[in-house]
């Protein structure tokens, strides 16, 4: 019979708690790798975002961006942002106005 992630991540030491989350976050995508994984061009971006190639290469590299831009370069690569906050064990789905900023 299957059991649940909490019960079993309960059961863990700490140290092997913090190994998989280290392990989790090798797991995570960069904007850029997210482009490539879904074979999109920074010039297909550009078009759908209204923008230059320069733009987009230059958003795909920043560190800090706004929600509003994030949310515009995930959904001209055809998805759909979701941002979350986390507590412990717990997962909170926020909501993020919906519709584009872009002209």
């Amino acid at each position: 019979m299957a059991k649940k992630f909490s019960e079993l991540r309960k059961k863990m030491s700490p140290e092997r708690r913090t190994q998989n989350a280290r392990e989790a976050a090798k797991l995570a995508l960069s904007l850029n790798d997210l482009r490539a994984a879904r074979n999109i061009v920074q010039q297909e971006l550009a078009e759908e975002l209204g923008v230059t190639q320069a733009s987009v290469s230059k958003m795909l590299q920043r560190e800090d961006l706004l929600v509003s831009s994030l949310r515009d370069l995930v959904e001209s690569m055809g998805g759909e942002l979701e941002i979350r906050a986390r507590f412990g064990d717990e997962s909170i789905p926020l909501k993020i106005a919906q519709g584009s900023t872009r002209a």
